[in-house]
């Protein structure tokens, strides 16, 4: 009978996380400005991978992007109360990402560190046009990242970097020219 009691005081699954987990990304935001839910869990366990993956690709470190990735869901509750709800979610808080992830370039930069590479990572070292676009100096990198891999526009490129579409055009030419070389 102690067993019995036991079972129907800590349920494996609470009618609360089934809702939440049934819920579209829309409601989940109404939820998390609403206040403290499994919500924002939620929101996090849907997007965190492509956060991760778009602060990885602009940083380079797994150490730098696992930062961004917190500081972008720590950051959430506050951030969603300006989301405007134009677009999906998906591609605003990956947008986040990029602008957290160069936020982090630039205190890099600031602080002239570059982290060292640790042994094992010499081990498991990532395909030839992975390392190539990896090996990119920051400024080129970032622009290749955002354009070839995000899909962003020379114009929101220019935008986010605070340059001009030119000055984007000419990175990204410059970036394809040291990855064929390297590759």
């Amino acid at each position: 009978m102690e067993a019995d009691a036991r079972m129907r005081e800590t349920p494996t699954q609470t009618p609360e996380r089934a809702t939440v987990r049934d819920a579209d990304d829309a409601t989940l935001i109404a939820a998390v400005r609403s206040g403290p839910t499994q919500a924002l869990a939620e929101l996090y366990a849907r997007h965190a991978a492509a956060v991760f993956t778009a602060a990885l690709r602009l940083l380079g470190s797994r150490e730098d992007a696992e930062d961004v990735l917190q500081d972008v869901f720590v950051g959430s509750p506050d951030a969603l109360a300006r989301y405007e709800e134009r677009g999906a979610f998906g591609a605003w808080i990956r947008r986040v990402a990029v602008r957290a992830s160069l936020m982090a370039l630039r205190r890099r930069r600031s602080k002239r560190h570059e982290p060292l590479a640790a042994a094992g990572d010499i081990a498991a070292s990532p395909p030839e046009p992975e390392r190539a676009i990896a090996a990119l100096p920051d400024p080129l990198r970032v622009v290749f990242v955002l354009r070839e891999v995000e899909g962003y526009s020379h114009a929101e490129i220019a935008e986010l970097l605070g340059s001009t579409r030119t000055a984007s055009e000419l990175r990204l030419h410059r970036a394809w020219k040291l990855v064929r070389r390297s590759v």
